[in-house]
């Protein structure tokens, strides 16, 4: 079995235990080695696909020039998501689902039209975006203490946990994405702000370069695929029992809470909606 074979092994089996693995980087990945690195992250999306889990979408990580100067890097990374990571909005995510997961707000972006030119204009992203969601993206990462180069992360589909959407859509028209402000909430209490400006200086430039670089490798994106365009503010870790709501100037609001103790084994636990009265229980 190949290196990359054995990183990808270690972060399944990482997701599967819930004990995170070591660092990939300089033990089984070569130090900077993106390209082995999505290697790794593909081998997986194959096998997630192959056991009949399917890809609605993507993400973009490291939209922050603030994050990519800290991971040595100049662009963004990407990760795949498919239908088992969605979560209703507003409802219970059991913690032991996850390992260390982080939350912070996002726009996701719903294509109307398929991205397939290896070279995507902002104004080919205008045209095929269908409408806005308002979005938080649970990210989780399987190495241990997230202790993560761009190297780690890539091969870990780009720290991809779970994601929910908000449900009244807006047109692109509607939102002024560059200005949008954005405050999420724990409890009441904000624990991120940040702006649309703060993802690549727009979220559009992000969704231009993913649909770009997916066509390039292969793998447009197409019509119907959900795009989670970047952080708008700081991530925060995830407090047990606790409940999260992201407002986005234009785009409404999208909530997400968690268990207080495990509830059901690793796999494929079962969402349950919080009851009213209760910590993160709807209002």
């Amino acid at each position: 079995m190949s290196d990359l074979q054995l990183a990808a092994e270690e972060l399944t089996e990482a997701r599967t235990s819930g004990k995170p693995c070591p660092p990939l980087r300089g033990r089984l990945l070569p130090e900077g080695d993106v390209a082995a690195a999505y290697e790794v992250q593909q081998h997986q999306v194959r096998q997630w696909l192959a056991a009949g889990q399917r890809r609605v979408g993507a993400k973009i990580g490291l939209t922050s020039r603030a994050v990519q100067e800290n991971l040595g890097v100049y662009e963004p990374d990407f990760g795949v998501l498919t239908d088992v990571m969605a979560v209703p909005d507003g409802v219970e995510v059991p913690i032991d689902r996850l390992l260390q997961p982080r939350v912070e707000a996002e726009i996701a972006f719903v294509l109307g039209a398929d991205l397939p030119d290896e070279r995507v204009t902002t104004v080919d992203v205008i045209r095929a975006v269908d409408h806005l969601l308002p979005a938080i993206e649970i990210v989780d990462s399987r190495v241990a203490g997230w202790d993560i180069s761009i190297v780690d992360t890539v091969a870990d589909n780009a720290s991809s946990g779970l994601f929910v959407l908000g449900t009244a859509p807006r047109r692109l028209a509607e939102v002024d994405l560059r200005l949008c402000g954005m405050v999420l909430e724990q409890a009441g209490e904000p624990v991120s702000v940040g702006a649309g400006a703060a993802c690549l200086g727009n979220p559009l430039h992000a969704v231009a370069w993913l649909a770009t670089t997916m066509a390039r490798a292969g793998e447009p994106l197409r019509a119907g695929e959900v795009v989670l365009s970047g952080a708008l503010g700081p991530m925060v870790a995830v407090t047990p029992g606790a409940a999260y709501e992201a407002r986005i100037s234009g785009l409404g609001s999208v909530r997400t809470c968690f268990s207080l103790d495990p509830v059901s084994a690793r796999s494929e636990p079962v969402l349950r909606a919080p009851q009213s009265g209760t910590k993160g229980g709807s209002s």
